[in-house]
């Protein structure tokens, strides 16, 4: 791996980490090619206590805003899959963007393929934990 592929180092909490291998698994038999790149991510993931002080990364509930190599600039909140409101700027973390997302920090940069095949970059600008979004929305965003 070069090191322009290299993914960037990621955290998750304990708690995400278990919820997320959980919905890993009852994903696995109908979106294998999700549930294995969720399984990769959690795998490659440092696991860190739950409550980390000082630690602002995409964890479940996280705010953030992001851009992509498309101009996009979007502030969303990751949430679980039926909590998923585009609209409302609330973005699965079973999706292609979601898996990309998760255990990021602002200033990492990450590729996702979307659901088209299209390869697309995203880069982290800023994280906060349990807020609302402002207005966010995903139009355009291949989520």
């Amino acid at each position: 791996m070069t090191l322009a592929s290299r993914k960037p180092a990621i955290l998750i909490t304990r708690n995400d980490h278990a919820q997320l291998t959980k919905l890993a698994d009852g994903y696995a038999a109908s979106h294998p090619d999700l549930a294995e790149e969720l399984y990769t991510e959690l795998d490659r993931a440092r696991v860190v206590a739950t409550e980390k002080p000082g630690a602002e990364f995409i964890r479940i509930g996280s705010t953030f805003r992001f851009t992509t190599d498309g101009g996009a600039d979007r502030t969303v909140t990751l949430v679980l899959p039926g909590e998923a409101d585009i609209a409302a700027g609330k973005v699965s973390v079973m999706t292609p963007i979601g898996v990309a997302l998760i255990g990021l920090s602002a200033g990492q940069s990450m590729k996702w393929t979307a659901r088209d095949g299209a390869v697309h970059m995203l880069t982290v600008v800023s994280v906060g934990v349990g807020q609302q979004p402002a207005g966010g929305n995903l139009a355009g965003a291949h989520s």
